[in-house]
């Protein structure tokens, strides 16, 4: 499983979706993702990846972690991983 497939899966599960229902243009509030569900996401992908997100839930405009799409939130995982590998 490469990392799309690992971080929609993850995205579907908190979205009580099948993954092959979630496409990288949609956002999380397209998904019925709520501010929790969203805290979640990002600790999953966390240790689903051995990675540290920059993710403020207080402030999500303001972290160096794009959410704004299903594809945005693939591309910053990817550059993150690279990053800290």
């Amino acid at each position: 499983m490469d990392t799309r497939e690992r971080v929609i899966a993850i995205i579907a599960q908190q979205a009580l979706l099948d993954p092959s229902d979630v496409r990288e243009d949609m956002t999380l509030a397209d998904l019925g993702i709520d501010s929790l569900g969203i805290v979640e996401s990002v600790f999953a992908i966390e240790e689903a990846f051995d990675i540290r997100v920059p993710f403020n839930a207080n402030a999500p405009e303001t972290s160096d972690f794009d959410i704004s799409s299903v594809g945005s939130i693939v591309q910053a995982v990817e550059r993150l991983a690279a990053e800290q590998a």
